[in-house]
């Protein structure tokens, strides 16, 4: 019996009208794993236009354990046009990527799904109109751990793995993280936490409390990958974080200006996890800082991928 090409491979669905002209291709997979979902993305193209355009690959957050693509946190809950729409109408396509969660895989399995992501946009690019030398990552939180990561880590055969289409390079050549862990040996630490609770979110990552696994937690950890040759770095955070510590994109910045990368940390004071503000304003004040992190994310973009 002939088995079905795996769902990666499949033709592309019909794209819907989105804002602004903005097209929109629902729940395309990007890898098949025997025994798994298949992992899927939302693509959100520009309007049409005569070549090729760049594309960034959007993380989502949820600390390994949840979330999905579709999601980025209460501040633009209903948010119409959408995030997404908003960066391809500014020319930039949007590739919002699930991958598996801690409870489904343990780690670098999130990891080697970015991956996978990244090389699907390659070698699906023509078809999709995407220029394969242009393309970026972006997240928030966990998935702007993971978007670090795969800006840190191109062509590092421990953390490149074998889901999907393999052969086009994972590599993107700037990256956007919104309050993202960078060393997952000191985010408990920095929010007064237990270092070695089994429950904290990077023990279930890595399968063992932290203390327990140090080289794991050194290997999953952005700050220990980068070098000289890191692509542009724009770093988000609000000053009081009580989920993911300020420190962390500090830390990360520190490491990058020390190797000679590009980085820019821009800090929100008074700004909780996921923009959320003082709780009689709470609303009002996540979406106003939501917002200028999305234009300043959206001007990063264009800047970095030439626009």
């Amino acid at each position: 019996m002939r088995l079905p090409p795996p769902a990666h491979d499949a033709p592309l669905p019909p794209a819907r009208p989105g804002a602004y002209g903005t097209r929109v291709l629902p729940g395309v997979p990007y890898a098949a794993i025997p025994g798994v979902r298949p992992l899927e993305l939302d693509l959100v193209l520009p309007p049409e236009t005569e070549g090729p355009v760049p594309c960034v690959v959007f993380l989502h957050g949820g600390g390994w354990r949840a979330g999905s693509r579709r999601s980025m946190g209460p501040a633009f809950e209903g948010a119409a046009p959408t995030p997404f729409e908003l960066v391809a109408w500014a020319g930039v396509a949007v590739a919002g990527a699930d991958y598996r969660l801690s409870g489904e895989a343990l780690w670098p399995a999130q990891l080697h799904d970015v991956k996978a992501a990244v090389r699907w946009l390659r070698a699906r690019g023509g078809e999709l109109g995407i220029d394969i030398g242009r393309i970026a990552a972006w997240g928030e939180s966990a998935g702007g751990h993971l978007a670090a990561l795969l800006g840190l880590t191109p062509g590092d055969p421990t953390l490149e793995g074998g889901v999907g289409v393999t052969g086009p390079s994972s590599a993107v050549a700037a990256v956007a993280a919104w309050y993202a862990p960078s060393d997952l040996r000191t985010v408990a630490a920095g929010i007064g936490a237990d270092p070695a609770d089994p429950a904290s979110r990077e023990a279930l990552l890595l399968g063992a409390p932290v203390p327990s696994v140090p080289d794991a937690a050194a290997l999953a950890s952005p700050v220990t990958h980068v070098s000289p040759g890191a692509p542009p770095f724009l770093l988000l955070h609000g000053r009081s974080d009580r989920m993911i510590a300020c420190a962390q994109s500090e830390r990360l910045r520190d490491e990058l200006r020390a190797a000679g990368a590009e980085v820019d940390l821009h800090v929100y004071d008074g700004a909780d996890h996921m923009w959320l503000g003082a709780p009689e304003a709470a609303r009002e004040t996540a979406r106003e800082t939501a917002r200028d992190a999305l234009d300043r994310t959206i001007a990063f973009l264009r800047e970095r991928l030439h626009i």
